[in-house]
C-alpha cells in the first residue's frame, strides 16, 4: 500500500474513531435532535450563515467517510431549515459527500480489488460504459441498498466521477425532497396529539411508498426509452416467443403455457436441442454400454469368469439411437402443440425488442410478442489449431455419427465431457489419449477429485497428458495424423518443456462450448455479450432491454439441462409477472456431476472455490472404503467432503466421488436448498445398506467433532454414580480405615484411576 493510501486509510480510522469515543452518534438521535431544536432554531435566527455551512460541512463529511446517521440529518435539515432551504442545502451536501465517498473508495482499493479480479469487474464496467448513468440513476431513484453502499461499489468502477455526482445529484433528489418534507412535519410538532396529524402520517407514507412509486416510475421510462428508438406495436401476437427449442426453451414454453399464457416457440433444427439430441441422453447411453464392458472385464473379482468382452460399436450407436428414440417423444412437437404451444420451424432474428422474424420452409414470418426469451443454446468450440483443418475433428455434436470404433482416439480437453467420452471409448476398446492444458482433469474440483479420477483413468489405460499445449495437427509420410504437444515437466533448472507427437486415428475436440448470438439481430439492438461469449443479463436474466431476457447456455453460466431449466423458470415468471415481482436465479445449491467412475458430484462450494473468495469452511470427510454397502459391491474408491460455517450446523457445499454419487448428491441438494443441517440429516432413517447412508455417516463424524465433551463427562459421572461405584467404594474405604487406623494401601493409585 502507498504511502497516500495508508495515510487516507489512517485519517478515516481517526475520524471513525473520534465520532463514536465522542459520542456523536448518540446525540444523532430523534429525542437528542427534537430537545434540542428549540436552540437550534435561536442559533440559526442569530447566525444563519454560520449554520447553514457548518451543518453543509457536517453533512459533506459524514456522508463522506460513510458514517451513520444521514437519514437523521436529513429530517433535522427539514425541521431546522424548512422545505426549500434544507433541500436545496442536503441537495448539494449530499451528492457532494457521496462523490468524496466514491473517490476514497477508488483510491484505496480500486487498484487492487482489479488486479485480483479483473474478468469479474471488466463485466461490471462494461455494464457501466453501456448505460451505467441510467444504472446509477435507477439506485438513487430505488433506494434497493444503503446510500453509502451505492457510493462505495461504484467508486470501484470506471464511472466518471462527473457523471457520477450529476447523476447523484438528479437521482436523490425526489428521495431528499421526501425525508426534508417528513423532517418539516416533525418539526411542526407541538404534542404528542399531533403524530396522528394528517399531514404527518401523509409524509411518512411517502417514505415507504416512495421507492414503489420510482419503480414504476422506471418501467414507464424504460418503455418510453425503448418506443422512441423503435415503433412498439399497438397489439401483440403473443404474451411471449421463445427462440430455441432445447432444454431451456422447452421449460420456458412449457411454463408460459401452463399459466395460460400465448406462447410461440421457435426451433431451427430439433426440439429437444443438445441434451436429447448429442448430449446428456446419448452420452449416457454410451456410458452404460461403456461400464457393461468394464463390468464383465472385473467380472473375476466377484467370481465370475467371462473373459475379454467382444464390443459390437454398430450395435452400441444403436443402442444410443433407441434411447433418443424413445425419449423423444417427450420433446416432440405434437407433445407441445397439445399443451397450447404454437411450434415454429425456422431462423429467428429480432427486428426490435416486440418483432420476431422466422426464416422457414415456407417464407418469413413476423412474429409479435411483449416479451422474448432467448434460449438459442451453445455449440462446441474447435481451436484454430494450425494443421486442424487437415483433419475431421469430432466433438459432442458430430461424434454420433461414428459407424467403427476408432483403434486410436485423442481426446483435447480433460473437463467432464473429455474425461467421460475418453473414459467410455477406452472401456469399448480404444486406446484413448487425453490432453488437458491444465495441471489436472476436471479444473472446476478440487485437486484430490481430480486425483481419484485421473488415477482411475490411468488404471483402464487411458493415456493422460497434463500440463500439454495443443500446437498444431501434423500429418507424417504414411497419411498417418498426429497432433503435436509441448509439455510442461519440472526438472532441476526449474520449469522445462518438451515437444512430442501424440498419434491418432481421429481426433475428439472437447475444450468447451461458446453461446450461439450469431444472427439474431442482437447487435443492432444494443445487447451486448460478455467476456465468456454469453448474453449479458442481470440477477433476474433481463438483458438491457427490458422484454428481453435470456437463459439455458446462452446466458451461463452453467452449461447444464438442469441449470438451464432452473433459469427457464425464472425468465418466464420474471417476463409474464415482473411487474408485480421479479425473481433473481439464485445458484447456491444448484448441483453438477460428472459421469465418470468414479463420479463426481458436487452442490455449492467447494475447497478450491472457497480458498479462492476468501471463505473460511470447515471440512467434514467420510471415506467409502468405510461404508457396508460399498464394501459388498466391491467399489470402494471415493469419499464424501462436506463443508461447512466453523462451528455452525450450516452447509456451504458438498462433493461426493464415487459409484452413485450423483444419486447421493440429492439429499445434500435438498438440505442446502431447504436450510437443512447435518443434524436432521444424522436424525433421518437411512435403509441398510445402501450407499445413501454415507450421507448420514458423514454427518455423523462432523457430529462427532462437535460432541459436547464437558457435558458427556459429567454424564459419564452421573452413570457411575448410578452404578453404585462411588457409593460401594466409599463404604468400603471406611470399613477398611475403622479396622486398621490407616488409609488401604493403594488407594492414591485409584484416586488416579478415578480422575483420569
Amino acid at each position: 500500500m502507498t504511502k497516500r493510501r495508508l495515510l487516507l486509510l489512517c485519517l478515516i480510522v481517526l475520524a471513525f474513531a473520534a465520532f463514536f469515543l465522542s459520542g456523536a452518534d448518540q446525540l444523532l438521535t430523534l429525542e437528542s435532535l427534537k430537545a434540542e431544536q428549540a436552540r437550534f432554531q435561536a442559533w440559526l435566527a442569530a447566525e444563519p450563515l454560520t449554520v447553514a455551512g457548518g451543518f453543509f460541512a457536517l453533512y459533506v463529511a459524514m456522508a463522506a467517510l460513510s458514517l451513520p446517521g444521514a437519514a437523521l440529518l436529513t429530517l433535522l435539515g427539514g425541521a431546522l431549515f424548512g422545505f426549500g432551504w434544507g433541500l436545496l442545502l442536503i441537495s448539494f451536501a449530499s451528492s457532494l459527500g457521496a462523490t468524496l465517498a466514491a473517490l476514497i473508495a477508488r483510491t484505496l482499493a480500486r487498484a487492487p480489488l482489479e488486479r485480483r479480479f479483473a474478468a469479474q469487474l471488466e463485466r461490471v464496467n462494461a455494464g457501466i460504459r453501456r448505460e451505467g448513468a441510467f444504472y446509477l440513476f435507477t439506485l438513487r431513484l430505488i433506494p434497493l441498498f444503503p446510500f453509502f453502499v451505492i457510493n462505495l461499489v461504484m467508486g470501484l468502477t470506471r464511472m466518471r466521477l462527473t457523471t457520477f455526482y450529476w447523476v447523484s445529484q438528479l437521482g436523490m433528489l425526489p428521495g431528499t425532497a421526501v425525508y426534508v418534507n417528513a423532517g418539516r412535519e416533525l418539526g411542526d410538532l407541538e404534542s404528542l396529539a399531533g403524530i396522528l396529524s394528517p399531514g404527518l402520517i401523509l409524509s411518512f407514507a411517502l417514505v415507504g411508498l416512495f421507492p414503489w412509486l420510482a419503480r414504476g416510475l422506471i418501467g414507464v421510462a424504460k418503455r418510453r426509452r425503448l418506443a422512441r428508438r423503435f415503433s412498439r406495436p399497438t397489439r401483440f401476437d403473443h404474451d411471449i416467443v421463445v427462440i430455441g427449442g432445447g432444454s431451456a426453451g422447452l421449460v420456458a414454453s412449457y411454463i408460459a403455457a401452463a399459466v395460460k399464457a400465448r406462447v410461440a416457440l421457435v426451433e431451427r433444427d430439433r426440439l429437444g436441442g443438445d441434451c436429447l439430441n448429442t448430449g446428456c441422453v446419448p452420452s449416457k447411453a454410451l456410458i452404460r454400454a461403456a461400464r457393461a464392458a468394464e463390468e464383465v472385464r472385473r467380472a473375476p473379482r466377484y467370481g465370475v469368469k467371462a473373459g475379454e468382452p467382444s464390443v459390437d460399436f454398430a450395435a452400441v450407436m444403436a443402442h444410443v439411437r433407441g434411447a433418443i428414440r424413445e425419449i423423444e417423444p417427450h420433446d416432440s412437437r405434437e407433445r407441445y402443440e397439445g399443451l397450447g404451444v404454437e411450434v415454429v420451424q425456422g431462423e429467428a432474428r429480432l427486428d426490435d425488442p416486440w418483432r420476431v422474424r422466422v426464416f422457414g420452409s415456407e417464407g418469413e414470418r413476423v412474429i409479435t410478442a411483449r416479451h422474448v426469451i432467448i434460449a438459442s443454446g451453445a455449440s462446441p468450440w474447435v481451436p484454430p489449431l494450425p494443421g486442424i483443418e487437415k483433419t475431421e475433428p469430432l466433438t459432442s455434436d458430430t461424434l454420433w455419427q461414428l459407424e467403427a470404433l476408432p483403434e486410436r482416439l485423442l481426446v483435447l480437453g480433460g473437463g467432464p465431457i473429455g474425461c467421460e467420452l475418453g473414459q467410455s471409448f477406452a472401456r469399448l476398446g480404444s486406446r484413448v489419449s487425453l490432453v488437458e492444458l491444465g495441471d489436472r482433469l476436471l479444473p472446476r474440483e478440487d485437486e484430490d477429485v481430480a486425483a481419484e479420477v485421473a488415477s482411475r483413468l490411468r488404471e483402464e489405460g487411458v493415456e493422460v497428458h497434463l500440463t500439454a499445449k495443443a500446437l498444431r495437427v501434423v500429418t507424417d509420410d504414411d497419411g498417418g495424423q498426429g497432433l503435436e504437444i509441448e509439455v510442461g515437466q519440472t526438472g532441476e533448472k526449474g520449469e522445462e518443456t518438451r515437444v512430442e507427437t501424440l498419434p491418432f486415428d481421429r481426433l475428439l475436440v472437447a475444450v468447451g462450448r461458446r453461446a450461439n448470438v450469431s444472427g439474431l439481430g442482437l447487435e443492432a439492438l444494443g445487447v451486448e455479450t460478455a467476456p465468456d461469449g454469453t448474453l449479458a443479463v442481470d440477477e433476474t436474466l433481463r438483458s438491457v432491454l427490458p422484454n428481453v431476457w435470456a437463459c439455458g447456455d446462452v446466458a451461463g453460466p452453467f452449461q447444464l439441462t438442469h441449470a438451464g431449466a432452473h433459469q427457464a423458470w425464472h425468465a418466464t415468471v420474471n417476463a409474464l409477472f415482473g411487474e408485480l415481482r421479479r425473481f433473481r436465479v439464485s445458484y447456491r445449491a444448484l448441483p453438477a456431476v460428472t459421469f465418470t467412475d468414479p463420479e463426481v458430484a458436487r452442490v455449492g462450494l467447494n475447497e478450491r472455490e472457497a480458498r479462492e473468495r476468501g471463505i473460511e469452511v470447515e471440512v467434514t470427510r467420510y471415506a467409502l472404503s468405510e461404508l457396508d454397502r460399498a464394501i459388498a459391491d466391491g467399489q470402494r474408491q471415493g469419499f464424501v467432503k462436506v463443508l461447512t460455517v466453523p462451528g455452525r450446523d450450516r452447509l456451504l457445499g458438498a462433493t461426493l466421488v464415487g459409484a452413485g454419487a450423483g444419486e447421493m448428491l440429492a439429499e445434500f441438494t435438498l438440505a442446502m436448498t431447504h436450510g437443512i443441517g447435518l443434524n436432521k440429516l444424522l436424525g433421518t432413517v437411512h435403509p441398510y445398506p445402501t450407499r445413501s447412508e454415507a450421507v448420514k455417516a458423514t454427518a455423523g463424524v462432523w457430529k462427532n467433532a462437535h460432541k459436547p465433551a464437558r457435558l458427556l463427562a459429567w454424564l459419564e459421572r452421573y452413570f457411575a454414580w448410578r452404578r453404585g461405584e462411588g457409593r460401594v467404594s466409599n463404604a468400603r474405604d471406611t470399613a477398611e480405615r475403622d479396622e486398621t487406623g490407616r488409609e488401604p494401601p493403594g488407594k492414591d493409585a485409584l484416586n488416579e484411576k478415578r480422575e483420569a
